[in-house]
């Protein structure tokens, strides 16, 4: 085995390169190891690279990325108000049921009346 008189080259990406490179990854249809692939990079360093771009570590443009935070806080925001207006229908839902049931009972008690009535007026007879 040769004997190495130098260190190993270990390369070193720009931000808009892994940029580039997570935005590529990231549409539809298109897999990781694809990209990797095509860029000449290991697929685990492109995985790195999706994960500190989602966590907003990884800058483009001397920025980093705050519109993720902003999405998922409007997404939740969306979330939190489709859940009260849904809590408000189901409860809607259950005082109308609870309203049916009660006219349910009233009506087998009046029919109940009317039956044990016309008994009676049958043993009058």
């Amino acid at each position: 085995m040769p004997k190495y008189t130098q260190p190993r080259k270990t390369w070193q990406y720009t931000s808009d390169f892994k940029v580039k490179a997570v935005k590529l990854s990231l549409q539809p249809g298109i897999l990781v190891k694809q990209v990797a692939e095509a860029l000449d990079i290991h697929p685990f360093m492109l995985s790195r690279w999706r994960k500190e771009y989602r966590e907003g570590k990884l800058q483009g443009d001397n920025q980093r990325r705050v519109g993720v935070n902003k999405q998922k806080k409007t997404i939740s925001q969306k979330e939190l108000t489709e859940n009260q207006k849904l809590k408000k229908e189901i409860a809607r839902l259950q005082q109308e049921n609870d309203l049916l049931k009660k006219w349910q009972r009233y009506l087998a008690e009046q029919h109940q009346n009317d039956l044990d009535s016309s008994k009676d007026t049958e043993r009058l007879e």
